[in-house]
């Protein structure tokens, strides 16, 4: 589906933003989960539509969301929750994991989750920025890898690419990823102001409580029949 033509009843959002409103890592957003109903079609829809998750509400009152990648079925994701609540106006999503709290803070979106929900990733440092620029594609190696560098140390910035290397699923990179951002910040128990893949930013905090909170930005890129240039800048009214 070229330039998000999407089916109707579809969204599709751009989540993590870059401060000039360009990237962000694509999300699909099914705002009526019951159209399908259990895995196997909701699996098709995922892979029809291509993005790197699709995420399925089952009730836009409670917050019950529902994730898929093209390949399988996410316990937790960072950025179709961080999505979902920016496009739902939620402060509070519902998970078999557990319950993901939102809060909107002037452009960014927040969600506060548990480190422990996020799939396993490798945590990959580089010596510099530079090094993981230069990476002409995913390194040998199998599982999901998130290859990350200081920018400043002091300030807290790094750079970070994500290649997922799950055979079969056609996707090489993840433009912009919370949960891998999310461990990160838990692993070196600090806040981050991550770029990742082409330009996309993403904030974390990690709490006392062992809970980190992640944000950005979120636009609106389509909804239904309709189709919006990938870079659009300004942001779309709920």
């Amino acid at each position: 589906m070229n330039d998000y033509d999407v089916p109707r009843g579809i969204d599709v959002l751009r989540v993590f933003c870059g401060p000039d409103g360009r990237y962000g890592n694509a999300l699909g957003v099914v705002r009526d989960g019951s159209g399908h109903p259990d895995d196997a079609s909701r699996q098709r829809l995922t892979c029809q539509l291509g993005f790197s998750e699709t995420v399925f509400v089952d009730d836009p009152e409670r917050g019950r969301v529902d994730i898929h990648t093209p390949g399988l079925r996410l316990p937790f994701a960072g950025h179709p929750l961080v999505g979902a609540a920016w496009l739902l106006d939620l402060e509070i999503l519902e998970l078999a994991v557990g319950d993901v709290f939102a809060r909107q803070d002037g452009e960014f979106t927040w969600i506060t989750a548990r480190p422990e929900w996020a799939p396993p990733r490798t945590l990959q440092q580089y010596a510099n920025a530079a090094e993981v620029e230069a990476l002409p594609g995913p390194p040998p190696g199998e599982g999901w890898l998130y290859a990350w560098a200081w920018e400043d140390e002091a300030a807290g910035r790094v750079r970070a690419r994500a290649f997922p290397r799950r055979g079969g699923e056609g996707i090489v990179e993840d433009e912009a990823t919370g949960a891998a951002a999310m461990l990160l910040s838990a692993h070196l128990g600090r806040a981050l102001n991550i770029t990742q893949g082409r330009g996309s930013q993403i904030l974390t905090a990690p709490a006392p409580d062992g809970t980190v909170e992640v944000g950005g930005r979120v636009l609106l890129a389509a909804r239904g029949r309709t189709r919006a240039a990938a870079d659009r800048g300004a942001a779309v009214t709920r």
